[in-house]
């Protein structure tokens, strides 16, 4: 009997108990084995199939993997908290989907990162896999284990937990550095040196070859790292799939049997943004701005719905509403599926780009809820984190949004924004409350019941390549003020207000500003119970304080300092092509009040991606700046060409 039956047949009669099984079985529609390749690669998403099946990423690298010659690619899930615990007790090892078999036995492991919640997810799926958590215990027939995903932007608080980590976008990086280890395993060469030749290779860092500075020396140095062996790289800059553009928006996807977040059809139109929302990670990270021409986009959303047979599709990105021909995809879209009952999509909406034509080409004859986000109750803030929205500009989508027949809308709005003050917090519930005014006069008086505006808040967290990346956060005990504040303040009782837990955030603000030292703490976490954190049901905070004491460590000094710009930050050898100065300018203009545009509406900011990466904006025709932008393009005072060189 071969080892992958025996597993089976022992994991089968467990599935009886456990919660939705269909989240451990094979052979869902669309996917792939490939029995004859030599090297075999498992891709782990850190949560549960429900969240990782929809993940875009996972789905991208497992096809870019299985195109390659001798590469075979498989999936692998944490099961949930429940059946973790029955694999234990049954000596069950963490397993892949496609052929059940235990991901240890895989020539390499990839872990995705997708949000500073899933570090204990990160140990639990190593241990429950039977793979040292740590990189320097694991021996020579052990899988190589590879991190990657937004996370891997400040590396440092996974860096004892991974073999190597993936800078930037993986379509290319993933399948070549899997072959470079598969040539080098074939000629016989040891974990260390393969370890070394990724650290040579263009977007890999490698943890263990670097020696982990203190304090003093890091900001004497200009840097937290030190390469323990001459030829290696100081900084790691990050990889661009620079092919985006030309590439199909259709590739192979998995229509699963069991029901998944975001459960249909996802075609991403366009990859990077500009807008330059001062809290945004993403933006900075994904930049240049990259579009898929609209022949690509519409043939790709009708071939992915005849080879699935989903009924709804969701066109994605960072700011969908921004693609510079996004009239177009939708209106031809909106013809080829009339009368077929296929809803269309667009998740991410641009309060100055949805006026009355977007709300009578989004979504059909189907209005769920939109959700739009002005970040901030107040105009003021919203030039500090340069928004680059305003008021009318919420009040014209609230029109169009209700007048066009949606009658449910939620606000997104951050607490604890750099300079926030009590009349921000106010700002937020007149500026709901007029919304709900706009939204009931947009509609005829026999509707107004069915109007909803709900508000949503979250604590803001600093993540690292930001120009916010120097900022504090407020304390979990004054983000419960302001919300307090905010609750007393909204006198509607039909605006719901819902905020996060201000306790989660602050983990998340540890993890994005933490250096390597809080892989301690993560670890301390997660031996004591620790995991899922980002369910809310599961999440444990004693963990994390008695790790905190144990290790040592201050979470509450990493989360909540506020630096000066000149201060060497832990991922400061991470690059994304965004230039420091350029971060630090433009924090400083958000200590002004003054916004800076969009450079895909107009002319350059100099951020330093562009030249940095060797590339440029790839638009698929020219964008038309609205709104706000549409004054920031004519006001050639915003981004003064003096402060333009300075960055």
């Amino acid at each position: 009997m071969s080892k992958l039956t025996n597993l089976w047949l022992r994991l089968e009669p467990l599935l009886a108990a456990a919660e939705r099984p269909a989240r451990y079985l094979n052979h869902e529609f669309g996917c792939v084995r490939k029995d004859d390749a030599d090297f075999r690669f498992c891709m782990v998403y850190p949560d549960t199939y429900e969240l990782g099946q929809a993940n875009q990423a996972l789905r991208i690298l497992v096809n870019a993997v299985n195109a390659a010659e001798h590469l075979a690619a498989e999936r692998a899930f944490l099961p949930a908290p429940a059946f973790c615990d029955t694999l234990r007790a049954e000596g069950i090892p963490l397993f892949s989907l496609e052929s059940c078999a235990p991901v240890a036995e895989f020539d390499a492991v990839g872990i995705t990162l997708p949000h500073e919640l899933a570090a204990a997810n990160v140990l639990e799926t190593l241990d429950l896999a039977g793979i040292p958590l740590h990189a320097d215990k694991r021996a020579e027939d052990d899988p190589l284990v590879l991190g990657g995903g937004p996370c891997a932007f400040n590396p440092e608080p996974y860096a004892p937990f991974f073999d190597a980590i993936s800078i930037g976008e993986g379509e290319e990086a993933v399948p070549e550095a899997l072959a470079l280890i598969r040539r080098l395993r074939q000629e016989g060469a040891p974990r260390a040196a393969i370890l070394r030749a990724l650290a040579q290779t263009p977007g890999w860092y490698v943890p263990s070859l670097y020696r982990w500075r203190s304090e003093e020396e890091a900001q004497a140095a200009g840097l937290w790292i030190e390469p323990l062996e001459d030829g290696l790289p100081e900084r790691i800059e990050k990889r661009l799939y620079e092919g985006f553009s030309a590439s199909s928006g259709w590739e192979p996807c998995i229509v699963p049997f069991t029901e998944v977040v975001h459960d249909r059809l996802n075609v991403e139109i366009l990859r990077g943004c500009a807008r330059g929302c001062r809290f945004c990670q993403a933006g900075m990270m994904y930049r240049p701005v990259r579009e898929r021409t609209a022949d690509n986009v519409v043939n790709s959303v009708l071939a992915g719905l005849a080879a699935t047979g989903y009924d709804e599709v969701s066109l994605t990105s960072l700011s969908s509403t921004d693609h510079s021909q996004i009239a177009q995809i939708l209106t031809r879209l909106n013809r080829a599926l009339d009368g077929k009952g296929v809803r269309i999509s667009v998740p991410s909406q641009r309060l100055d780009a949805f006026g009355v034509d977007m709300a009578g080409l989004v979504a059909g004859q189907k209005k769920g809820g939109l959700t739009f986000a002005p970040e901030a109750g107040t105009q003021r803030l919203r030039d500090v984190i340069n928004k680059n929205v305003t008021e009318d500009d919420l009040f014209g989508a609230i029109d169009a949004a209700f007048a066009a027949g949606w009658r449910r809308c939620k606000l997104y709005f951050m607490i604890g924004l750099p300079t926030e003050t009590d009349d921000d917090i106010k700002g937020i519930a007149s500026l709901a409350q007029r919304a709900y005014d706009r939204a009931k006069a947009a509609v005829a008086p026999e509707q107004r019941g069915s109007v909803r505006v709900s508000v949503s808040v979250a604590l803001f967290v600093p993540k690292a390549q930001t120009p916010f990346q120097w900022d504090g956060q407020i304390a979990p005990e004054e983000a419960l003020r302001r919300v307090d504040l905010l609750r007393r303040s909204v006198k509607y009782k039909a605006v719901d207000v819902h905020w996060h837990d201000p306790s989660t955030s602050f983990v998340e603000a540890v993890m994005s500003r933490g250096g390597r030292e809080a892989a301690q703490w993560v670890e301390g976490a997660w031996r004591r119970g620790a995991r899922f954190d980002a369910w809310t049901e599961c999440f444990n905070e004693e963990a994390w304080r008695e790790a905190a004491a144990a290790c040592g460590i201050d979470p509450a000094a990493v989360a909540q300092t506020a630096w000066p710009t000149d201060r060497v930050m832990p991922w400061a050898h991470i690059s994304t092509g965004v230039s420091e100065r350029f971060l630090a300018r433009e924090r400083r203009l958000a200590q002004e009040g003054r916004t800076t545009p969009d450079c895909t509406f107009g002319r350059c900011t100099a951020c330093g991606a562009c030249p940095d990466l060797g590339a440029e904006n790839q638009l698929a025709a020219p964008r038309t700046p609205s709104g706000a932008h549409a004054a920031d393009a004519a006001d050639e005072g915003r981004c003064e060409e003096g402060e333009a060189r300075d960055a």
